[in-house]
């Protein structure tokens, strides 16, 4: 049986990375094999890539170079990690997929969508994500908590703060445009409450024999 491919997304600082780490071991609980990947990068080479893109070499690097940057990137990875793993029945928890490229290439950086569109088509034929959990927090909120971490910001967190809220415009109004696939969750509350809405996301994903009470129990 296919596995199930499942997308986080969502600005800076809004939890992805800690609400994957959480997802992740859920489902391994509850008895899923689970690959946990990100994007860019997954691969040595996208992980280059990732570097390049968001490093100080990038610094007025055309906005077509970096969607095709982008694009690179994620052939490699579906080719290496996710298509197999998705063969093998795995579970996959990917920080960020194509619904970021339309949020920060197209809405933040001004590219046609029919642009995007060609290269989704192109590297990821009918491939699209089972459920895509977009954590939604107000900008200012999470460069917040992206200035508590004391790191340096990498080029695109250098961004004016209108790119970011071109980029929370556009994630919402991919939300609308997809919400059989799109699960909202207010990632302004604590991270115990965003867990929760995590989890009963999921649940729903998961066969029925693996109840409510048994995450209940996982998340002990």
């Amino acid at each position: 049986m296919r596995g199930r491919f499942i997308t986080l997304e969502g600005g800076e600082g809004v939890g992805k990375s800690t609400q994957i780490a959480y997802a992740r071991s859920l489902l391994e609980a509850l008895g899923q094999r689970v690959v946990a990947t990100r994007e860019p990068g997954g691969t040595p080479l996208a992980e280059a890539i990732r570097a390049l893109l968001k490093g100080e070499t990038g610094e007025g690097m055309d906005a077509d170079t970096e969607l095709l940057l982008v694009f690179a990137a994620r052939n490699e990875h579906l080719a290496k990690v996710i298509r197999p793993a998705l063969q093998r029945g795995d579970w996959v928890l990917c920080d960020r997929f194509t619904d970021a490229t339309y949020a920060y290439q197209g809405l933040g950086r001004g590219l046609p969508a029919n642009r995007i569109e060609a290269l989704e088509h192109w590297v990821q034929g009918d491939l699209r994500p089972d459920m895509t959990l977009l954590l939604d927090a107000p900008v200012e909120l999470g460069f917040a908590r992206v200035a508590k971490r004391g790191e340096a910001f990498d080029r695109f967190e250098r961004e004016a703060r209108n790119f970011f809220e071109r980029v929370r415009a556009a994630y919402r109004e991919r939300a609308g445009e997809f919400p059989e696939r799109f699960r909202v969750i207010d990632a302004a509350r604590p991270q115990a409450d965003v867990s929760r809405d995590v989890r009963d996301a999921l649940l729903g994903l998961l066969p029925a024999a693996s109840s409510r009470s048994d995450a209940e129990d996982a998340d002990a």
